[in-house]
């Protein structure tokens, strides 16, 4: 059997990849306003891990817009539940969507999923918070370690990617989008994060903690970059709904 090439690993085939960019790229033009920099920290081949702040159920398709047009393909995670959606269940699947079983004995199945596709050179879309950041000045919180495990086990590059604006198109908790006037999304790729210093080193509590701290670090002082602003000293923590 023909393997796939480099260039084409974790790509869904060409008619699905078509079809979604099609649909995409001229409503994500139509309603914002982008304003992108940081492509050129984004390598073009080989496994990758992207990990971004998380402000709205819009910006994935806002990232995998600006992601795309660096020249790769983001594998997404997305709730089990939509894999059985008719016709929406199969589209998913064949744009490689990885699906998350929450509170089951199949949670860690993404993750293992995720493993297979980094190694054989897919660029994977993270959230290490997990979910829309509860934070009240809507910086990131506190990370979860499932990132910082996937690129200490692969040894892929974690590229932090910060933006800004999709939760005006779709504010966490909204039924309807905002589409007008049109929104102002901003996005924002940084270099690679410096996990060096655990490279080789038994995967304890302790430092996978401290390499999910240096992510979440490095997406906070982008988007403090974008916002111009004072990122808070510590991140907020959803287990006790305060400051870690």
């Amino acid at each position: 059997m023909t393997q796939p090439s480099r260039r084409r690993a974790g790509r869904p085939p060409r008619f699905w990849e078509a079809l979604a960019v099609v649909v995409v790229k001229p409503l994500s033009r139509l309603f914002v306003k982008r304003k992108w920099r940081g492509g050129e920290h984004v390598p073009r081949e080989g496994g990758l891990i992207i990990a971004a702040n998380h402000l709205s159920w819009s910006d994935p398709v806002l990232l995998s817009h600006y992601l795309y047009n660096t020249g790769r393909w983001p594998t997404i995670l997305a709730k089990a539940g939509l894999f059985k959606v008719r016709f929406l269940g199969h589209a998913v699947t064949q744009l490689q969507a990885i699906p998350v079983h929450r509170g089951s004995t199949e949670a860690t199945q993404s993750l293992k999923i995720a493993e297979e596709r980094l190694r054989a050179g897919a660029c994977i879309l993270f959230y290490p918070e997990g979910t829309i950041t509860r934070d009240p000045g809507m910086w990131p919180m506190a990370g979860k370690t499932g990132v910082a495990r996937l690129a200490l086990a692969t040894g892929v590059p974690v590229i932090p990617i910060a933006h800004w604006g999709a939760q005006e198109l779709l504010p966490y908790g909204a039924k309807k989008p905002r589409l007008f006037p049109r929104k102002k999304f901003e996005v924002i790729a940084g270099p690679p994060v410096d996990l060096s210093q655990y490279a080789g080193q038994p995967m304890r509590a302790s430092i996978l903690r401290a390499a999910t701290a240096d992510i979440m670090a490095a997406i906070t002082d982008l988007l403090a970059e974008i916002r111009d602003e004072k990122a808070p000293d510590v991140p907020y923590d959803p287990k006790n709904g305060e400051s870690a």
